[in-house]
Parts: structure tokens; C-alpha cells; sequence
């Protein structure tokens, strides 16, 4: 994309500088800290941010935390942590909507006595069946035409706790005709007599998000209301609120764009909490989900999320996007920054007989041959290595190069070694393989300029550590879709998490600290687990395979 291609939004941004409207650019990201947040979340908050910066304006982070029935200060704290993750920084301007609620308890006191709301009787059945339908219009609410002082009244005793729950609530009186359902007399405060996770006992009386949500921009001055499309049938609402509260400086303008959905990927809250609660997840940073939490614990890079973004594009059209490019994004940005190093995941010993018993000697190797910046480091070797097993086979199919029996192949870094033979147990399985080494082949290549076609990765078997990988796949059996069609159930791969507890690590590994990015040569990148790892014991977590079928579509 060309640098001074500007989406959609930017150009409602353009005009309305111009024709002064407004005259900054204030943004939010306004999250109810209800859950954690998920790579969705990560398209809004980077949206937002990215807008601000752009245009030399202010960020800020509001928690809409106007439903104490749902919200934690758990959820509170885990949404700053990815924000920051994520690289986007809101200063000084960190807001919760709950701070407000003496000023929109005023505002619906305003509205009130211009005419513009009434306490409704009516149950929350009664008031949907009031409403109408698409094609028929509502009707009037036995409630609706009480005086201005009555209303006054009880909207006072709502808010001193003298009414229990659904008995009462305070309704915008707009046109119960109105095409647009979200116009037809919107409830903008309820009973609930819950402690809030902010303002403890004080109310019991709490807005709703249509009511709250426009007050809360108009107060902090957010000039650009960026939301997605499932908000587009409130804008009227949201400027209704605006227009009655006399937010008429820099007005907020609510401008809507597509959601980013991932292709056979888990997101729903709900869901996500019954995969916690039925123990096949071990919580909401499980890495085989993608909350912002979970691709943080299992690999990827802040980095990586910001061009995925980026690549996703923002449109006003739905849109979903292939999980197998987020993986790309991942890759592109860690192959010329994670050092590439020796692990052996699936072990079977080698044997060089013709290599000195008791010697030990050290190779340098690079840490990333992309990379020279990144530095050598010494890589023990001696008589008795360990290969993955699936680099030996006894009758190999052709154009298998790797190892077997007369076939020489190159130890990565090390020497050209010949297969001699295996040992085999009882039941017929491989125990060791043994083998011969060209001592002039130092460093993989032979003096006399013979080629080998296969090189195979090792560990030596002395100075080796065993540890402990998990090898993620997704949580969702991708041919039989997210979703049972019969109970609404997830669709849960049974192979989505594999634990290999055998695996042969070069000693530099050993002292990796949590969040620690690795390439396992041949394998894959790597991750440190923060969670399962303990000093001296790290635990490893596949965040992604090193090859791929996925291309970038062409321009």
C-alpha cells in the first residue's frame, strides 16, 4: 500500500478538519472490561491509536464499565497490559465511564425536564412487546405522557434504592414509529442493586451504552467515534444523546468500519469461558486461542499483530481473514530476529565410532545466518549425539537423502557422516544408529568438494538437557467447522495440544527466560512458556511451523 493512500475514515477525517467541524483529532478505545481482549479487539485499538498519531492528536482508553453485573478489576488490568503489548500508549488519558456517572445522572435529569424522557412500569417483556416489529410500528407506553415532576420524582427514589430490579426504568422519549428500532423509546437507565467494581454501593441505578457511551465522548472531547458496523443502526441514537446533552464543540461524529474475523478461530466470550470452565483450555492465555493474552503467552509478536492489521485493511465491508496469514506475519518478522538453534523433539542416539570416546570439542555456528548482527555462538560436540528420529530409515523410499544405512549425509555445522547400521530391541525398534565422520569435513563442508544432499540437525547427547514442548494446533476441528450444528457446541480438535517430554535442547536453551523467541532449526519457532516454565527448567511452546503454503495476494 502506498504510503499516502488514505482509508475511508481518514477521508471523513480530512473533510471534517476542512470545513471545521472540528478543529483536533481525539480518539478512544473504549472497551467493557467484561473479558479479555481477542485479535478483533487488537484491529480497534490499533485503529484508534494509529488515527491519533497520524493526525498529532490524543488517544485515550476508556473502560465502559456501566454493567457491574459482568465486569472485573481482573479484566480491567489484563485489557492495559495488551494495549501496551499492542505499542499503543494512551498517556495520561486512561478514563472509566463509571467516573462520570454524577454528570449523566445530571444529563437524564436534563432530559427529563425538557420532556424528553419518563420513568416506564412496564416489565422488559412489555416493553419489547411495545415495541413493534420491522414492519409494524410500536405503541405508546401507558407511561409515556406522565409530568415532567412526576417523572422527576421517581427517577429521584429510582436512585435512592427505594424500587427492587425491572421494576422501573427510565426511558428516552423519542417516536415509537420510527423505522429505526433502536429510536423507538430506548431504555437509558435500569434498576440493579450491585456493587460496581469502581464505585462500590454508591448507585443502583446504572446507563445503558447508548445513553453512556456519547456523554462519555462528549465529556472527555473525543472528536471521532470509531466503532464497527453493528453500531451503525445506533448512530441516530448516539447523535439524538449528543444533540440533547448540547455537546456542540467538537461534536463527536460516530463513523463505523468491519470488524477483523478470523477464519475457524474461537472469539465468543461465552464460549471461550466454557472451554475454561470444562477444563479443555487452562485459561483465557491458553495459547490455542487467540485472545490478545494467549498470542502473547504462545509467541507472537506485537509486531506481527501490527502488520496483520495492517495487511487486513480497513473497509466498510465484512470480510474474513485467513488465520494462515497472521501466521505469516509472524514468521516474516521473526526470521531475521530469533536466533536459530538445536532442538531434537523426537530423540534417537547416533553413535560416531570412529570419533575419539572420551573427546569434546566446540563448534561456533552462527545465531541466524539472515543476520550476522545477531552474533556466533559455541555448540558442544562429541562421539554420541542425538537426530530426530524421522532422519534415519532403515529401507528408505527414493529421494529420501537423509540417513541410512551407507548414505552420508552433513551434521549441521559439524561433519559429513556415514550410516554404518542400527541396533534394535526386542520388539524390533530402533535403539542406536551408528555411523563414521570425515574429520577434514569440519564445519560441513569436505576439502575435496564431494556434496552431501542431506543435513540433518543434532544435539550432543553429553551436554544435551531434556525439556519439556508443547506443539499447538487450533482448538477447532477445522473440517467440521467452529461450530455443532446440533447443540452450538465448539467443534474441539482432540490433537489442538501435544506434549513431548522427551526433547534433546542445545545447552544455551537452558537458561531462556519466558517469552524468549527461538527458531527450532527445521521445526519451527518457539516461545518460552511464562506460566509452565521454572528457573532452569523452561518449557517450550511451538508458536508456529516454518513453512507454509500462504502467499500475499498480488496487487
Amino acid at each position: 500500500m502506498e504510503e499516502n493512500t488514505k482509508n475511508f475514515i481518514e477521508e471523513f477525517i480530512d473533510e471534517d478538519l476542512a470545513n471545521g467541524r472540528v478543529d483536533r483529532v481525539v480518539t478512544r478505545f473504549p472497551p467493557e472490561p467484561n473479558g479479555y481482549l481477542h485479535i478483533g479487539h487488537a484491529k480497534a485499538v490499533l485503529l484508534n491509536y494509529t488515527i491519533a498519531q497520524k493526525y498529532h492528536g490524543t488517544f485515550h482508553l476508556r473502560f465502559d464499565d456501566t454493567n457491574p453485573t459482568k465486569e472485573k478489576s481482573e479484566f480491567v488490568e489484563s485489557i492495559k497490559a495488551d494495549i501496551r503489548w499492542l505499542g499503543a500508549d494512551w498517556g495520561d488519558n486512561l478514563f472509566y465511564a463509571s467516573n462520570y456517572f454524577d454528570q449523566m445522572y445530571e444529563y437524564a435529569v436534563r432530559i427529563i425536564k425538557k420532556g424528553d424522557a419518563y420513568v416506564d412500569d412496564l416489565s422488559a417483556d412489555e416493553i419489547r412487546a411495545y415495541r413493534g416489529t420491522l414492519t409494524e410500528p410500536g405503541k405508546n407506553s401507558p407511561c409515556r405522557d406522565r409530568s415532567v415532576e412526576e417523572n422527576l420524582k421517581l427517577f429521584e427514589e429510582m436512585k435512592a434504592g427505594i424500587y427492587p430490579d425491572g421494576s422501573r426504568v427510565l426511558r428516552a422519549k423519542i417516536d415509537m414509529a420510527s423505522p429505526n428500532m433502536n429510536m423507538r423509546d430506548p431504555v437509558i437507565y435500569r434498576i440493579a442493586h450491585i456493587p460496581h467494581q469502581n464505585t462500590g454501593d454508591k448507585w443502583c441505578i446504572y446507563p445503558l451504552y447508548d445513553f453512556a457511551h456519547p456523554i462519555e465522548d462528549g465529556i472527555e472531547g473525543v472528536t471521532f467515534s470509531l466503532c464497527t458496523l453493528e453500531f451503525e443502526d445506533h448512530r441516530p441514537l448516539y447523535n439524538w444523546v449528543v444533540k440533547e446533552c448540547g455537546f456542540n464543540v467538537n461534536p463527536p461524529r460516530q463513523i463505523e468500519f468491519a470488524k477483523l474475523y478470523l477464519k475457524n478461530v474461537v472469539t465468543g466470550k461465552r464460549y471461550i469461558k466454557k472451554l475454561v470452565e470444562d477444563g479443555i483450555v487452562d485459561g483465557w492465555d491458553d495459547p490455542r486461542l487467540v485472545s490478545i493474552a494467549a498470542l502473547r503467552r504462545r509467541g507472537f509478536s506485537p509486531e506481527s499483530i501490527r502488520r496483520f492489521v495492517e495487511l487486513s485493511g480497513i473497509s466498510k465491508s465484512n470480510s474474513v481473514s485467513d488465520y494462515a496469514m497472521l501466521e505469516y506475519c509472524l514468521r516474516e518478522d521473526l526470521k531475521p530476529k530469533a536466533p536459530r538453534v538445536m532442538a531434537v523433539l523426537d530423540p534417537v542416539k547416533l553413535v560416531i565410532d570412529n570419533y575419539p570416546e572420551d573427546a569434546m570439542e566446540e563448534l561456533e555456528v552462527p545465531n541466524n545466518q539472515e543476520n550476522p548482527e545477531l552474533g556466533t555462538r559455541k555448540v558442544p560436540f562429541g562421539r554420541e549425539i542425538w537426530i530426530n528420529r524421522d532422519d534415519f530409515m532403515e529401507n528408505p523410499p527414493k529421494k529420501y537423502f537423509r540417513m541410512f544405512p551407507g548414505n552420508e549425509v552433513r551434521l549441521m555445522n559439524a561433519y559429513f557422516v556415514t550410516c554404518t547400521g542400527c541396533e534394535k530391541d526386542a520388539d524390533g525398534n530402533i535403539t542406536v544408529i551408528h555411523g563414521t565422520y570425515d574429520p577434514a569435513s569440519r564445519g560441513g563442508n569436505s576439502p575435496d568438494g564431494r556434496k552431501v544432499k542431506g543435513t540433518i540437525h543434532w544435539v550432543a547427547v553429553r551436554t544435551a538437557f531434556q525439556a519439556e514442548v508443547h506443539l499447538y494446533e487450533n482448538i477447532v476441528d477445522e473440517e467440521k467447522g467452529v461450530y455443532n450444528e446440533e447443540d452450538g457446541s465448539i467443534n474441539v480438535n482432540p490433537h489442538s495440544r501435544t506434549v513431548l517430554v522427551n526433547c534433546q535442547l542445545e545447552p544455551s536453551l537452558k537458561d531462556a527466560k519466558a517469552y524468549q523467541q527461538f527458531q527450532f532449526v527445521r521445526t519451527g519457532y518457539f516461545n518460552v512458556d511464562y506460566r509452565d516454565s521454572t528457573e532452569g527448567h523452561p518449557v517450550f511452546n511451538r508458536i508456529v511451523e516454518l513453512k507454509s503454503s500462504f502467499r500475499l495476494p498480488k496487487d
